[in-house]
């Protein structure tokens, strides 16, 4: 009997590890953490139930992320110009948990993607050209001491965005990613039809984040709902009649409430676009024909331009930022093979006076609202051309992706979806710094929106037919 119960003890400690370790970490974060302390013992066992549901149960990670990201509109003072919130600190928690977890279970389970070494490369390729941007730095372009770690936040952006990317691979579990998808549409979806009804928009906005009014968040509810809604054959009918619901929300939404904001209605277009292109290809040539004649007889481009405000808001938006461009370009002119390093161009190009019009701002506080040349000035030609390499792979391997999963099945109208979504999300790259956000623009608070894309594009190597890597 005693030797049965040392077994049993032996191998409970041994089941427990996984869970009382990385929970006691957890514990011991929140208590060091936090500044109060009548609220120390109620936040630790907060904090360690979601660690131990958490471990027990990674896939909850990624709704915890959607809840987070949609409905915890609270920001965390750093000290610095840039500001933190719940959704971006949960994932390098969300990673540390899947590392913890793989370390005490004698493996890490890896899903491969054939992004991951682009990706990789690309972060590298930041660290690098901050290194190089302050070894080089002009000295006589002035920056306060904490300038360093709003380069390390802006790096930071993007890593998360890798890690974000990564996190379904690492649960690789197709059923979470289904159930995940569709907490996004009924929880996210829910609260983006309240904010549209008069009787509750007042109170669903007092408790949702900005993610509602960015572009990627737009972008990407479109592309999961009308995924499922074209594609998915198996769907009820109240969950079509829901889908079918929110797509005309968005459409509304983007395309009359969002007129002024071009990435909106174009990003959501744009995914509506890619995903009738797949469902019905007897209509493509309809569809080119139409643009064609459209084209020819001038009816297009004066149309979507009088529709997007017209010369009246290209002056107040469209040239101007053209200025600003020009100005980053010229600044990045000091180092264009590796960048000045992240979020640098921001102190250059305040060093002169910005004339736009008849207006003159002697401290220009630029931003160029372009993914594309953020990336330029921030990593140079190597980063920008790692970042594409990284963008078609990334489209091939959705375009596979769509080929594999079977017809009719929520993991075809998943895939196609996100065709679209990342479609689209390489339009509105170039209408502001929308998937990759500006610390100095669009900052921590809109990355929650393109948080989430990144987290459901990742997802899509969990449909993949390559075997995973574990080691």
């Amino acid at each position: 009997m005693s030797s049965l119960t040392s077994a049993l003890r032996e191998r409970s400690l041994r089941d427990l590890a996984p869970v009382a370790i990385p929970a006691g970490l957890l514990l011991g974060l929140a208590y060091l953490a936090y500044d109060g302390i009548g609220m120390r013992p109620l936040l630790m066992l907060a904090v360690g139930g979601c660690g131990l549901a958490l471990i027990l149960r990674p896939w909850l990670g990624i709704p915890a992320l959607v809840i987070a990201a949609t409905a915890l509109p609270m920001e965390l003072s750093t000290g610095t110009d840039v500001a933190l919130n719940y959704a971006t600190l949960l994932v390098p928690l969300l990673g540390m948990l899947w590392l913890v977890r793989g370390l005490l279970a004698g493996h890490i389970a890896w899903r491969r993607s054939p992004v991951d070494v682009s990706w990789v490369l690309l972060l590298l390729s930041g660290l690098l050209s901050l290194a190089i941007g302050r070894a080089t730095w002009d000295p006589g372009v002035p920056v306060r001491g904490s300038f360093i770690l709003v380069q390390l936040a802006q790096w930071a952006i993007y890593a998360f965005a890798a890690l974000a990317f990564w996190l379904p691979g690492m649960i690789g579990d197709a059923d979470a990613i289904r159930r995940s998808a569709w907490v996004l549409l009924f929880f996210g979806g829910t609260l983006a039809l309240l904010r549209l009804l008069p009787l509750t928009a007042p109170v669903a906005a007092s408790f949702t984040t900005a993610a509602f009014y960015r572009a990627p968040f737009l972008v990407l509810l479109t592309g999961v709902a009308g995924g499922q809604l074209f594609f998915n054959e198996g769907l009820s009918v109240g969950r079509r009649a829901f889908l079918a619901a929110l797509l005309l929300a968005l459409v509304y939404q983007s395309t009359f409430e969002g007129r002024l904001s071009v990435s909106e209605w174009v990003g959501v277009w744009a995914v509506l676009a890619v995903l009738v292109w797949q469902r019905f290809p007897r209509l493509r040539w309809v569809a080119l024909t139409v643009i064609v004649v459209l084209l020819i007889a001038g009816i297009l481009f004066p149309s979507l331009y009088e529709f997007a405000g017209g010369q009246l808001r290209w002056e107040e938006s469209g040239a101007s930022r053209l200025l600003l461009i020009e100005r980053v370009l010229r600044a990045t002119e000091r180092n264009p093979l590796t960048g000045l390093g992240p979020a640098a161009y921001r102190p250059y190009t305040s060093l002169e006076p910005l004339r736009y019009g008849s207006a003159l701002w002697f401290y220009p506080q630029v931003n160029s609202h372009n993914n594309y040349v953020d990336v330029y000035s921030f990593y140079g030609i190597v980063g920008l051309g790692l970042f594409l390499w990284f963008a078609v792979s990334l489209w091939r391997q959705l375009a596979a992706a769509v080929a594999r999963t079977d017809e009719g099945s929520f993991a075809h109208g998943y895939t196609a979806g996100m065709l679209a979504v990342w479609i689209a999300s390489l339009v509105i790259m170039l209408l502001a710094d929308w998937m990759l956000p500006s610390v100095y623009n669009i900052g921590f608070e809109g990355f929650q929106a393109s948080l989430l894309a990144w987290l459901f594009l990742g997802g899509v190597a969990v449909f993949s037919r390559a075997p995973g890597v574990e080691a």
